[in-house]
């Protein structure tokens, strides 16, 4: 394509790493002969959390791609990369490129990320400053934040639902939302007759554990995908993680072919083992399409609808098809709504004023927990778990055992490749945590080692047993467990959804009790050792 000539910038288009939206309202009204485009790289985007070297892989490639995507178009791409500006913040490569083009305005979405919106507004509010100071006479640099219309809820909208109440649920948030996009009604019913078949998709695999899964989708990883790689490994050689099994879509066309693959292969069974574990079961029947949907390479109703009409024009297991779709018309969606109401007080929140360090095992994998060992080292194998792995054990672990929430969300959102804080604090401090008192979730997610022995097979040669709860073989998430309700009988006895636990915490003699305590406490001054 003919290179165009390019006039003095009118406005800066600014594209942040999770918004590679083809049709993103930064676009509007986008005149190749005025305006321009920035994309930044920047060292603090993997360094302020300790970011797992997939997730920044996946990151700057993607944002390369789509930037050379862009390019083909015959758009002006003003690209910073990591090694040649070597910018440190956003903020940086931001300044650095409003105070060489002078546009008239800088223009982009919504960031969903509020330190990273906070910073860019600061660089620009010092630009204008310093010019007005050096020139009265110019005008000031405008900053304008459209609304991203990627999202299927805006926050305006969500903010009315949500109205002044203390206590949200996601499921009637969900029910508004499937009547609105008329997903999954018959004559503006429900089909099947309700609206939410999750109990039904709470198996384990048994004793002979998953059959028949679905061959893998694999992506072939082209010079500029290498040429991350490379970087990544260079740059970043101290952070966790490995790249040998990287395999994520980085490009809008290796995102729809995950989506086919997923509806074709993996929908008709998603729903039944969707909270199952086994060891050495990375991926099963889950979708696989969260990083995809987070850096904005598919669009959350363009998935909706092939998830519906699969299951009309196949006759898909429902409880299958409504499980996966509840998981993006309403979780994910009103995730987004919650972090937008509950910032910044939601990165602080501790509600059980939790103060132990993160075991540094959670970096390395290195515990004789099978279940911990197992899921971490997916994870630092993959840049990924699944919901179960990630809410049930490493989330569960951390509440009974009493870490401080901002480090495990530190970790969350370092470690996997689909997290971007909008979506990983309210998961992780709002559910698997607890750490906003219940703000949307009605009782802590807590269980035993026995929740753990019936959905896995991780307890089949573990250094602990699940059924002991004292003594040198005992079984850190069952001790916790029970020691947490110990700690908490009086608030729990009060939740019906706590109240049974409470329960058969009250079965047990004083002298057990005691010794639960006992065990409890050696274990939590030795974390690091379990």
């Amino acid at each position: 394509m003919k290179s165009m000539q390019i006039k003095p910038c009118r406005h800066l288009v600014l594209i942040l790493g999770d918004q590679l939206d083809e049709s993103s309202a930064a676009f509007d009204g986008f005149d190749p002969l005025q305006d321009q485009i920035l994309m930044v790289e920047a060292f603090e985007e993997s360094t302020h959390v300790w970011s797992h070297k997939a997730r920044t892989t996946l990151f700057l490639s993607a944002m390369r791609h789509f930037s050379a995507m862009l390019g083909q178009r015959g758009w002006h791409v003003n690209y910073r990369a990591l090694d040649k500006e070597n910018d440190k913040t956003l903020a940086e490569g931001l300044a650095a490129t409003v105070q060489r083009l002078r546009p008239l305005k800088v223009i982009g979405v919504e960031p969903g990320d509020l330190r990273v919106r906070h910073q860019l507004e600061a660089a620009i509010d010092s630009i204008a400053s310093n010019t007005i100071e050096t020139d009265p006479t110019a005008k000031k640099i405008a900053l304008v934040w459209r609304e991203d219309k990627h999202f299927l809820c805006s926050l305006p909208e969500f903010r009315k639902w949500a109205g002044k109440s203390a206590s949200l649920r996601m499921e009637y948030f969900y029910r508004t939302m499937r009547q609105k996009y008329k997903v999954l009604l018959e004559d503006d019913k429900p089909i099947g007759g309700q609206w939410n078949f999750d109990a039904e998709n709470r198996k384990g695999f048994g004793k002979a554990g998953p059959k028949d899964l679905p061959p893998k989708l694999t992506f072939a990883q082209d010079h500029m995908t290498r040429d991350v790689m490379t970087l990544v490994e260079k740059t970043f050689t101290d952070h966790p993680g490995q790249l040998a099994q990287f395999n994520w879509p980085v490009t809008r066309e290796q995102a729809l072919a995950a989506l086919q693959d997923f509806i074709e292969h993996r929908l008709p069974h998603f729903g039944a083992h969707q909270d199952a574990m086994w060891t050495l079961l990375d991926f099963g029947w889950h979708a696989l399409l969260s990083s995809s949907l987070n850096l904005k390479l598919l669009n959350p109703l363009e998935v909706i609808q092939a998830a519906e009409t699969a299951y009309r024009e196949r006759d898909l297991d429902l409880p299958s098809v409504e499980g996966f779709i509840r998981q993006v018309l309403g979780w994910r969606e009103f995730i987004r709504g919650v972090y937008d109401l509950d910032m910044p007080d939601l990165k602080t929140a501790n509600h059980f004023n939790h103060q132990n360090a993160l075991p540094k095992w959670y970096w390395t994998g290195e515990t004789r927990m099978n279940c911990m060992h197992h899921c971490i080292s997916q994870t630092l194998d993959n840049g990924y778990s699944h919901h179960i792995q990630r809410l049930m054990i490493t989330g569960m672990f951390g509440v009974t055992a009493q870490i401080k929430p901002q480090q495990l969300c530190d970790w969350y959102l370092g470690v996997y490749v689909d997290a971007v804080e909008w979506v990983e604090l309210p998961n992780t401090a709002g559910m698997a945590l607890f750490a906003n008192g219940g703000r949307f979730t009605s009782k802590p997610y807590i269980a035993s080692g026995a929740y753990v022995k019936r959905m896995s097979n991780y307890c089949t040669g573990c250094a602990y047993k699940p059924e002991l709860r004292t003594g040198p073989e005992a079984c850190p998430m069952t001790t916790l467990y029970w020691n947490f309700l110990d700690q908490h009988e009086k608030s729990f006895e009060k939740n019906p959804r706590t109240a049974l636990m409470v329960k058969n915490l009250q079965r047990m003699n004083a002298q057990d009790r005691s010794d639960v305590r006992a065990t409890a406490s050696a274990m939590l001054a030795a974390l690091d050792n379990l």
